[in-house]
């Protein structure tokens, strides 16, 4: 007998067999029949893409988090991070500007090689979709609607669907002259919801008071849509009072449907992903410290494919979902 052979798996990666998989296979039967409620179509992409698809201009798994290896012609490949990035390429290939708007669900496994990522896994499953070819808020207020859909469809019961809107920083950053590095650690410590950390960086800079003021405030506008309000007292430019309006339709879309109980807002979410573009959102519930789902809109990602195009969409993380489920003791 070989001693040196390794039984184990590698680190952040693991098996499922048993009573796991058959609830595994259940609820991904369950989540898909809410896509096929929507009328989404599959689509399927390949684990392995060229470097290119994830690169650093279309903004998307920092390089270092990827699992990248070279074909037998020296090309860089990678395994899928993200699907996204991938059905933004496959559409850009396949379909065609008259095939749309098209709605697209998916599911498979991603790869990210990080040692601070949901349950210390490096192979997680997703299953998600992408509305491709509509910019309106209606879209968005489907993707959301879809979102609470599915973690209904999980037995989920109590959750919550954050949103936030990225162009509002982006309209701060963009009036407050400071350059990239400092308005990426601004981003970060926003982003941890670090108050009293944005106040300290930008008090040596010399900003207008009221770009700070909104920047120094945003890790604490969270909650209902009573926020909306205070945001927009906030707000510098007129692209950061386009996004609050943009956020008013979609409330009142939601509300119409009878999810409005289900979404917050939270202008302190910004993603680490640079494609987006307009709003963004994470679902959470209790049970597990990550959130089970994200997605967000990213008009201009296509764009880097050769088609241009506005789309929306969103991933759900099964592991973290089953983490939760079962901390909750449902059993579908």
């Amino acid at each position: 007998m070989n001693n040196n052979l390794q039984i184990h798996t590698p680190e952040g990666f693991r098996d499922i067999y048993n009573g796991e998989m058959k609830k595994k296979r259940k609820l991904m039967t369950s989540l898909m029949d809410v896509f096929d409620s929507y009328q989404y179509e599959e689509i399927e992409t390949p684990a392995v893409e060229y470097f290119d698809v994830f690169g650093r201009d279309i903004g998307t798994t920092p390089s270092r988090e990827l699992y990248k290896f070279f074909d037998r012609d020296g090309n860089t490949m990678v395994l899928r991070p993200d699907f996204t990035p991938s059905v933004a390429r496959a559409v850009a290939m396949h379909f065609r500007p008259e095939d749309m708007p098209l709605r697209l669900c998916y599911e498979g496994q991603t790869y990210v090689n990080s040692q601070e990522y949901r349950l210390n896994l490096k192979e997680m499953t997703q299953m998600g979709v992408e509305l491709i070819g509509d910019g309106s808020a209606e879209a968005d207020a489907e993707v959301l609607a879809i979102i609470c859909d599915l973690l209904k469809a999980a037995g989920l019961t109590e959750f919550q669907v954050s949103v936030g809107e990225v162009d509002y920083f982006k309209s701060l950053a963009g009036h407050s002259g400071l350059d990239a590095e400092t308005l990426e650690r601004v981003r970060s410590l926003i982003s941890n919801k670090n108050f009293f950390g944005v106040g300290e960086l930008l008090e040596g800079e010399r900003i207008h008071e009221s770009v700070k003021k909104a920047l120094t405030e945003m890790p604490q506008m969270f909650g209902g849509r009573e926020i909306l309000r205070k945001a927009e007292e906030l707000a510098v430019g007129v692209e950061a009072k386009d996004a609050i309006e943009r956020l008013r339709e979609i409330d009142v879309l939601l509300t119409k449907r009878g999810y409005g109980n289900y979404i917050s807002y939270d202008f302190g979410l910004l993603s680490r992903y640079q494609y987006y573009t307009g709003i963004i959102f994470s679902a959470f519930t209790y049970g597990t410290g990550e959130p089970v789902a994200k997605g967000g809109r990213y008009d201009r990602l296509l764009s880097h494919f050769g088609t241009d195009a506005p789309a929306v969409g969103v991933g759900l993380y099964i592991d973290p979902l089953m983490n939760a489920m079962s901390r909750q003791g449902i059993n579908l």
